[in-house]
């Protein structure tokens, strides 16, 4: 988890994204470039210019130097292979750099980093999973919900509403988690066999 931590410092606390060319202020915060020079053009008219992080006043446009060293270890520990780039999916919202995905929603369609998993909905409907670029074949193609259970008469997978009002009503159910586990229960039995 400390890699997680790590990598939240190499965030820019303007976009909130991977730094991009970072560069530092004289008062030692560092932005994105664009970020920086984006943010410092909006208060040209003023006159005064304050860092965005700790509002602390230049009375001329600061000059911004790259932060080579930060640059270095962000590109160091963004290129170290790791557990999640094995699965080659990536956030769906970390649009300026590819950020791993350690989460999926089916409910959004959408894969999550670490930071983007953090400020998630928490509610009930959106159900998290391992990351997955086929996340719409976990949804029913008649009633576009979540497939949760598995009717066990017709071998398949349904969704809440397939359960009461569709097909497979009165059909014997179970929860999808379930049989997904007692499978794999099964199929590593038989390797060992």
């Amino acid at each position: 988890m400390a890699s997680a931590d790590v990598r939240a410092e190499l965030d820019c606390s303007i976009c909130l994204h991977t730094y991009t060319d970072p560069v530092m202020l004289r008062c030692g915060h560092n932005f994105c470039r664009v970020c920086i020079d984006r943010a410092l053009d909006t208060q040209d008219e003023s006159g005064v210019y304050t860092c965005p992080e700790c509002r602390e006043e230049f009375q001329e446009r600061p000059a911004l130097m790259r932060n080579l060293a930060l640059r270095n270890i962000m590109e160091n520990l963004l290129c170290t292979p790791h557990k999640e780039t094995e699965t080659g999916i990536f956030c769906t919202y970390c649009v300026d750099s590819p950020v791993p995905a350690v989460k999926s929603c089916l409910m959004c369609e959408a894969s999550l980093c670490e930071k983007h998993l953090r400020a998630h909905s928490k509610s009930s409907e959106h159900v998290l999973s391992d990351p997955s670029t086929s996340l719409e074949n976990r949804k029913c193609s008649v009633h576009k919900k979540i497939l949760e259970y598995y009717c066990t008469e017709d071998s398949a997978c349904i969704c809440v509403s397939c359960s009461l009002v569709g097909e497979h009503q009165g059909h014997r159910v179970e929860m999808l988690e379930e049989t997904e586990e007692r499978v794999q229960n099964l199929e590593e039995r038989w390797r060992k066999a």
